[in-house]
């Protein structure tokens, strides 16, 4: 099945954080049931529609790794993968 976000939403796929810290030591499991704050585009609706009837296109593209809000995305499952489900507006920045 293939994803196809509708606006100006954007799928994400989520980047998880390292297991071990910076000084080798291993964190425990717990510490990663947070949701991750990072995530990869995988797929672009095609625009916000403006009140002028203009199509405003996204500044994001498949393949940026971006930052989000914490708590603005909706969760996706599709088989085993599991996807976050943005508006740009949520989107803080691009990792380069």
């Amino acid at each position: 099945m293939k994803l196809k976000p509708l606006s100006d939403r954007v799928v994400l796929k989520p980047i998880n954080v390292e297991d071990t810290a910076k000084y080798g030591i291993v964190l425990p499991e717990t510490s990663n049931k947070e949701r991750s704050e990072k995530g990869e585009v995988v797929a672009l609706g095609p625009g916000k529609m403006m009140e002028n009837g203009q199509l405003f296109p996204l500044s994001v593209k498949i393949g940026d790794k971006v930052i989000f809000k914490k708590y603005s995305p909706d969760e996706i499952k599709i088989g085993n993968e599991e996807f976050l489900l943005v508006s740009q507006d949520d989107i803080l920045a691009i990792l380069e």
